[in-house]
């Protein structure tokens, strides 16, 4: 293979059908608020095991409607992973609410359940109102513990699954928990930007079996407007058709186009083949890498990593970095810890907060991970890295 390829770390995969349902949608009657989006809900709850689905415009919308529907506001506390896209934080800020941190665990890279136990130890019940754990990669929470902890401590349960949708988590009844079957969290976000598994350009879902949450949600999407359970006297009532609707409380809007909803549908009958594909990749990844001085995420039975991302640790993360795009191996950093980001250090926080998180972003680099990656390809960037981290 020469350097002419070029190889990014991820990379949405649109066959001939997706376009077809596309332009199909194009020629309909609706581009938005139609039936592409009730259809994708339906299809989308029923692949995860899930009796709700509520569609929005991105994953950002759907963690902060998520919140904003459990009544998270001002004077309110969430915790969250500072291994995250800034997203999962920025969501309680946008309700008013403080954000607080749990560190990793260093060999899943997901957010700590021994930190987040110290934390809620550390303060008096009622302190937090809501955790947010984010399934990291794909690779998914312990979310039986993570629920009994939620229990004890009268926490809402919101699960970020924006990186695994087909993951699952495998409880102590030995029953496989997809993530968004709602069975352990309250409520379940997902992304589908690009490079997610299901591609829809922009999009995101949430998933629940709270049907007040899941009937706040749909209010909340549309501005807070609502032709259902009206709560206000209508002074001319006779006056009023079937036009009137009431705006009960300040939503936003979250809404998601029927043009994303049908490429989103499209994308989800596929998203088995993907998952598969994925699998493939990370098993070609694991083995090339036995016996490399570099470091891997951790591989339990309980947990089924739905692979957005393939993570390595290097000691020379920037020589790395640099080298592989010398080749046209465009790899990316997941994440920046988000309590180091600018924005979050006029809250206190400070290097040396969550040493385990910061340890794992000085050496993490994201390796290529997409279905379409080919054979050649992928043995060409294994051969670049193991070129890399043998002459160190």
């Amino acid at each position: 293979m020469s350097n002419s390829f070029h190889i990014p770390y991820g990379k949405q995969e649109i066959t001939q059908e997706d376009i077809d349902v596309v332009v199909e949608t194009l020629k309909a009657d609706f581009l938005t608020q139609g039936p592409k989006i009730l259809e994708f809900e339906k299809n989308f709850a029923k692949y995860v095991g899930a009796e709700y689905a509520v569609a929005l415009s991105n994953g950002t919308a759907a963690l902060h409607l998520a919140l904003l529907a459990f009544g998270v506001g001002p004077g309110d506390r969430i915790i969250t992973s500072p291994i995250t896209f800034a997203a999962s934080a920025n969501a309680g800020l946008y309700c008013g609410a403080e954000v607080y941190f749990a560190d990793i665990d260093p060999s899943t890279y997901t957010i700590s359940i021994k930190a987040i136990e110290e934390l809620l130890n550390a303060h008096p019940k009622g302190h937090f109102k809501a955790i947010v754990p984010v399934d990291f990669t794909g690779y998914p929470v312990n979310v039986e513990e993570i629920r009994a902890l939620a229990d004890k401590h009268e926490l809402f349960f919101l699960e970020d699954a924006c990186h695994a949708p087909g993951g699952y988590f495998v409880d102590s009844n030995n029953k496989k928990e997809l993530c968004g079957s709602g069975n352990y969290a309250d409520a379940i976000a997902f992304s589908f930007h690009p490079v997610k598994h299901i591609a829809a350009g922009e999009g995101g879902m949430v998933t629940t079996n709270d049907e007040a949450l899941y009937k706040e949600l749909l209010k909340l999407r549309s501005h807070g407007i609502t032709k259902e359970n009206m709560k206000f006297d209508i002074p001319d009532a006779a006056e009023q058709g079937s036009w009137y609707y009431e705006m009960q409380e300040l939503g936003y809007n979250y809404r998601i186009t029927d043009i994303q909803a049908a490429l989103a549908n499209s994308q989800l009958s596929k998203a088995d083949k993907g998952i598969v594909r994925r699998q493939e990749i990370a098993s070609i990844y694991r083995k090339a890498f036995e016996g490399v001085n570099l470091k891997m995420q951790a591989v339990n039975d309980n947990h089924f990593n739905a692979h957005h991302l393939f993570v390595v640790e290097v000691e020379d993360r920037k020589g790395l970095y640099d080298y592989l795009r010398s080749h046209n191996i465009f790899s990316q950093i997941h994440y920046i810890p988000v309590h180091l980001l600018p924005y979050y250090k006029q809250f206190g926080w400070k290097p040396g907060d969550f040493p385990n998180a910061e340890k794992y972003y000085k050496h993490c680099i994201s390796l290529p991970m997409y279905p379409s990656l080919t054979d050649e390809e992928q043995t060409f960037v294994i051969n670049k890295v193991i070129d890399f981290v043998k002459r160190k």
